[in-house]
């Protein structure tokens, strides 16, 4: 039989988990937006790459009712956005931004693991974040 007394909890607080993708104001406003205006099924923005294109990699976003197995859940500036599993390795560092442009409107993903894009800017080459990335705070 143990007669260790039961460790009491820790009175230290959690340092709270590093973001993977950080929103600007105009990026939340935006997709707070969206979101306001979606069908009622639809909760949140979902995020991530898929293979493709010229340069071999485009950003997605779409609508998402419900977080699917492994996606990263998180909320910045008020705004809950699903990062998919396969693409936590590539965003990590990420500023989503939402631009005004004469000519139109857009979200822009500045990602430091980005390589390269391609000349019609629809697929951009990236990297995995490295190990110091993945481990600084952001």
């Amino acid at each position: 039989m143990d007669t260790k007394p039961a460790k009491p909890p820790s009175s230290k607080p959690k340092r709270e988990r590093a973001k993977p993708v950080k929103l600007t104001e105009a990026a939340a406003a935006r997709i707070s937006q969206i979101m306001a205006d979606a069908p009622g099924n639809i909760l949140v923005c979902g995020v991530g790459v898929t293979n493709g294109g010229c340069a071999g990699m485009s950003y997605t976003m779409d609508y998402a009712s419900e977080a699917k197995a492994f996606e990263e859940v998180m909320e910045d500036k008020g705004v809950r956005i699903f990062i998919d599993p396969k693409a936590i390795l590539f965003l990590i560092g990420t500023e989503l931004d939402f631009v005004r442009e004469k000519l139109g409107a857009r979200f822009v993903f500045n990602n430091p693991n980005q390589t390269s894009a391609c000349g019609c800017g629809e697929s951009v080459s990236i990297t995995p974040a490295s190990l110091e990335a993945r481990s600084a705070p952001l």
